[in-house]
């Protein structure tokens, strides 16, 4: 009776959706989107990473030519095709709706905490998606596309050349907010169930800092995932480099890890939830927010498989969501979200029409095409979505310096510039690569100059100390990660718990191509920055007196031979 019961319910559904059965197909290979073609050399934009002048946008809200999709870039640069069957530009695009008030709430929960009857139903409903016709919208490898048409350019801008990209800016938070608001309704749609809401990772707690079990399940499971960093006793590694801590030791590193990306690290807008990506080419920017840095970036290379390429599928942006932790592991981050918006107020996070205006397409769980805004997803009591509250002992997390301040200063001071590099312009050529920049083969040690002391409180709320780490160049598009630290006497004994970590920098195989390659010219690539809130580090290092500071860039496994950066420099930021 109860196969007949299912059977009835999954006829019934496919009759609700519109669609007809088909045999199912084998889910794509890991790299199964992957052109057998190679590219051309990108030249390197001498500008560097930052941001160009806004006056130089078009001031226009930002949205996808969808009249032509074309093979785009995975994240090592090799060109992908995740096109729809469907070509969206002849369907009817339709406004987005806010759900009905008097509708019910959605509770996520974390995936720790769900039972056994919501797994189940959660897993029925993924296992459908899973045999849809794979053209249809709703098949499940069609809304994994639906993240590679996006992160890897496969549309480009209205009226532009430059592709549409929504990683590594202020879209990121926006737009995976509706891409997970669509999948939950899909989902929910399936099963029947208006009250149905995807869990969450939650993996800044010391309870959810394990892989989460339910995704070990029937659809719920995935071959492609790193069978070391899933076994049942590893606990999630925010800062990603195979230290092999104890579980204790660990926890404790990310609780302080947490503090620094969502507070101390994250006091302006700009630096929790990216920079401000403007329309066309001269608009682009290439500045992640710290969750995104990480744990975003880290925790999806931690779980993809690293003996593929790209460490597929939760390894590179173009076959993350072919995962359904992906959505777990987004919830979380949009969770973040919240709670950093609450810690600061509810204050609107920015007031730019090019970001409230700018627009993403997703197709709800009636079929119907939408266009969403950046304005439509910024309160979630609208969306009729809320996340159960754990507690968050990394509020309470923030580190200590690892040495006394005043030792520290008195060490470095007595160092005075041994084996401390000047800046590029500045030292020895034999310190430089042949394009004039540092390469990471070694931690690198900078003295760099600060151009105010002894700010008042207001000054500092008004203004956060930024530490710019700029003309970011990673090479040859391989994973990349290094470490910074302020004042740090040895720095091979520091981690993200010790209080001179200022941040961290974590590259994806990314390449920043900014324009489509159909367009008759070369494709362009740029390079990045890395911008890092430092006033309350300063306080805690007692080093807020001081006209100058050491800063340390320390590469992660090997990985600062693939990576060049022109300079070190303070800036403020409003």
């Amino acid at each position: 009776m109860e196969g007949k019961r299912w059977l009835s319910l999954l006829l019934l559904v496919l009759v609700l959706v519109g669609i007809s059965m088909d045999l199912p197909r084998e889910a794509p290979a890991a790299s199964s989107n992957i052109l057998k073609s190679s590219s051309a050399r990108i030249p390197v934009n001498p500008q560097g990473g930052e941001q160009r002048d806004g006056s130089k946008s078009k001031g226009i809200p930002l949205k996808a030519n969808l009249s032509v999709c074309h093979a785009s870039f995975s994240d090592a640069d090799r060109p992908v095709y995740c096109c729809p069957a469907w070509k969206d530009a002849d369907q009817t695009l339709l406004d987005f709706e806010f759900p009905d008030p008097s509708s019910p709430v959605r509770i996520r929960r974390p995936a720790h905490l769900v039972d056994e009857e919501f797994v189940a139903k959660y897993e029925r409903a993924v296992a459908i998606m899973k045999q849809i016709p794979p053209d249809h919208p709703h098949n499940f490898w069609r809304q994994a596309n639906m993240h590679c048409l996006y992160c890897t350019g496969a549309y480009d801008q209205m009226n532009s050349s430059a592709l549409f990209k929504i990683h590594r800016s202020w879209l990121f938070f926006p737009w995976h907010r509706a891409f997970i608001y669509f999948h939950e309704r899909i989902l929910g749609k399936f099963m029947g169930d208006d009250t149905f809401a995807l869990p969450y990772w939650s993996w800044d707690t010391p309870e959810g800092m394990w892989f989460p079990d339910i995704y070990r399940k029937g659809a719920l499971n995935e071959t492609e995932r790193d069978a070391i960093h899933l076994r049942e006793a590893a606990v999630d590694d925010f800062d990603y480099v195979d230290h092999d801590l104890a579980s204790d030791v660990q926890i404790a590193d990310n609780l302080a890890f947490m503090y620094h990306q969502m507070i101390s690290g994250a006091k302006k807008t700009e630096l929790f939830m990216g920079c401000k990506l403007r329309s066309g080419v001269e608009g682009w920017c290439d500045g992640p927010g710290t969750i995104e840095a990480a744990p975003h970036n880290t925790l999806h290379s931690w779980v993809g498989n690293r003996y593929n390429p790209e460490r597929e599928n939760m390894g590179a942006f173009y076959s993350a969501a072919r995962d359904e932790v992906f959505f777990a592991h987004h919830s979380n981050i949009d969770r973040m979200w919240t709670v950093w918006k609450k810690l600061h107020g509810d204050k609107p996070e920015f007031v730019d029409q090019e970001w409230l205006e700018s627009e993403f397409t997703f197709y709800d769980e009636n079929v119907r095409l939408r266009r969403i805004k950046v304005r439509d997803v910024l309160n979630i009591d609208k969306l009729r979505y809320r996340y159960e509250d754990i507690d968050m002992p990394w509020l309470a997390a923030r580190p200590k310096p690892s040495v006394h301040p005043k030792i520290a200063r008195d060490i470095l001071k007595k160092r005075n510039g041994e084996g401390v590099l000047r800046m590029p312009g500045e030292t020895d050529r034999s310190q430089l690569s042949e394009y004039g920049s540092w390469t990471l083969d070694k931690t690198i040690t900078v003295r760099v100059d600060r151009p105010r002391i002894n700010r008042t409180g207001q000054e500092k709320e008004e203004e956060e100390e930024i530490l710019l780490v700029y003309g970011i160049d990673t090479k040859r598009s391989r994973f990349v990660k290094f470490d910074v630290f302020i004042n740090v006497v040895d720095e091979t004994v520091l981690s993200p718990k010790s209080r001179e970590f200022a941040g961290t920098f974590v590259n994806l195989h990314h390449v920043s191509r900014t324009k489509s390659h159909d367009d008759g010219g070369m494709d362009s690539k740029m390079k990045s920055h890395l911008k890092l809130g430092i006033s309350e580090l300063l306080e805690d290092l007692e080093a807020d007196e001081d006209d100058s500071i050491w800063v340390t860039l320390v590469p992660r496994g090997g990985t600062g031979v693939n990576t060049t950066v022109d300079g070190v420099r303070i800036d403020y930021m409003k």
